[in-house]
């Protein structure tokens, strides 16, 4: 079967990416200048333990939700349903949870949110319903069905009612002996970069939950699958060139079945997270919209899981710093991180001749350093607006290198080919 595959491999096409040595490079530079940062404005915040975990809490749903994405649209289905089924999620992981236990939750959870994936595949793939429309309506009938079921099951509890659940049981955390504490002793002395490193690492290591380590394994589990595997490379070629896979025997129905379904699995998986891990409880909204921002991420990431898992750690990291009590001053601090970040990108631009691009640019990055400089705290409003305005700051720098699926969002019928 290899060989009869190979001719895929022409369809599906390869982009350019930064190799490995690069990634560190720019990783190192980043870190180096936050923690310059964190001295320079004494936002101790910025790089604590307590932000990173919190991080690490907020970009996991974030990350989820993503790689449904990624999934299905490899598969050439566009899955703007992905809030949705998050919605669906935790709603049906709460309820298992609180019935049945935690890991029943998360289990019951993955199964509604695939369900939510199933009718956007039958709506999108059997009966070609606007991959858009049949999006919109999943997420406004998961949305329906949640308050719904929840007036006939959680109000009827002790501890629940129509808009939210009982408490639901601890799904169990792990910290490093050890390494946890000898972190927080090198954090305390607020030295350059070391501290910050060292709450970076403490706040990976300590109370870390189960789930978080279930989610981050299937980041390089996707990549496998999709990318190392005979099924990813039919997959794929469902979403490139579904003409040419199935002239070399693919079904290419199924694998857009299947893609969609794991989808709505993994985005219900976030969902789970949200109730059982970041809040212990199922509330009405509580999605948030990260199900929309979970879709941002993939394409921040450029439809594949290294960029997709970076995203989601850049949205955590913003949502986490409204959610701590010196919000305002670490994101006044962030002002003068991302003028310099602006201002290299904008050397960058004018050193190859983008005149226009590096003049406007420079512009930006000096607008945002006069806000630093001028003003001494930024509004509450502005710190919990910060998550949805990177949503759109990393969507606008990263428009010019993306590259989707080909035949992503378009129709197709079986056939149409000959």
């Amino acid at each position: 079967m290899t060989t009869v595959l190979s001719p895929i491999t022409a369809v599906v096409a390869k982009t350019r990416r930064l190799r490995w040595p690069h990634v560190l490079l720019l990783v190192a530079a980043g870190l180096l200048l936050l923690a310059a940062v964190r001295v320079l404005t004494g936002a101790d915040d910025l790089t604590s333990r307590g932000t990173m975990r919190e991080a690490v809490q907020w970009a996991v749903p974030i990350g989820l939700a993503g790689l449904g994405g990624l999934w299905s649209e490899r598969a050439g289905v566009v899955n703007i349903g992905l809030e949705g089924m998050m919605i669906l999620g935790t709603w049906f992981g709460a309820y298992a949870g609180v019935q049945f236990g935690p890991w029943t939750g998360v289990v019951v959870g993955i199964l509604g949110g695939a369900l939510g994936g199933l009718l956007h595949a039958l709506a999108t793939v059997t009966f070609g319903v606007d991959h858009i429309v049949s999006g919109v309506a999943v997420t406004i009938l998961g949305a329906g069905l949640a308050r719904y079921l929840s007036g006939l099951t959680f109000a009827n509890m002790a501890g629940g009612g129509p808009t939210q659940s009982p408490t639901i049981g601890d799904i169990g955390t792990i910290t490093v002996p050890g390494l946890s504490t000898a972190m927080k002793a090198i954090e305390d002395h607020h030295w350059f970069l070391a501290s910050d490193l060292a709450g970076i690492v403490g706040g990976l290591t300590t109370d870390l939950s189960l789930l978080t380590i279930v989610a981050v394994l299937l980041v390089p589990a996707t990549y496998f699958l999709l990318w190392r595997t005979a099924f990813g490379l039919r997959l794929r070629s469902a979403g490139e060139s579904p003409v040419a896979a199935e002239s070399l025997g693919v079904n290419v129905y199924l694998y857009k079945y299947l893609a969609v379904i794991v989808s709505g699995g993994l985005a219900g998986l976030g969902g789970v997270y949200l109730a059982e891990v970041s809040s212990s409880i199922y509330r009405e909204g509580q999605t948030n919209g990260r199900g929309y921002i979970g879709l941002a991420t993939m394409i921040f990431g450029n439809w594949r899981p290294g960029g997709l898992a970076a995203g989601a750690g850049l949205f955590g990291f913003t949502d986490a710093l409204q959610q701590r009590p010196s919000g305002a001053e670490s994101v006044h601090a962030l002002l003068l991180f991302v003028a310099v970040l602006v201002f290299a990108v904008a050397c960058w631009h004018l050193y190859r001749r983008r005149w226009v691009t590096g003049g406007v640019t420079l512009a930006v990055a000096a607008a945002v350093l006069a806000w630093f400089l001028l003003q001494p705290s930024v509004p509450d409003e502005f710190v919990r607006f910060m998550p949805h305005l990177t949503t759109l700051l990393v969507l606008a720098l990263a428009s010019q290198r993306l590259r989707m699926p080909a035949a992503d969002g378009m129709p197709y019928r079986r056939g149409q080919g000959r």
